[in-house]
């Protein structure tokens, strides 16, 4: 499981980024406020890759995903990649499971 969420974070990682840059050019919020939030949820994307396994590490990824989606009220076409990445993060999670439990029964 772990190799297919942390695989999801990094892709959100950049995804965060590139929505950062977007997000100064298309609106009116300053760009300290954009790259100090844009900043906080890339860190903390690379930081659920190590704490995967630790009790609460999916959780707070599903609070990630959900942040991702929210930030379409900002950049609207973050809904569609929000949604996106919850569905590349259900799956990571679900059959990472599925992998985690056959290696485990082998």
């Amino acid at each position: 499981m772990r190799t297919l969420c942390a695989g999801t974070l990094i892709g959100e990682f950049f995804v965060i980024g590139f929505a950062g840059l977007v997000a100064m050019q298309l609106t009116d919020i300053p760009t300290a406020t954009i790259w100090t939030v844009s900043g906080i949820a890339m860190l903390l994307s690379l930081l659920l890759c190590g704490m995967l396994t630790r009790p609460g590490g999916v959780q707070l990824g599903w609070a990630l995903q959900i942040a991702l989606i929210a930030s379409g009220f900002v950049i609207p076409t973050m809904f569609f990649l929000g949604a996106v990445f919850a569905a590349l993060w259900w799956a990571s999670v679900h059959f990472g499971r599925k992998v985690d439990a056959a290696k485990a029964a082998a």
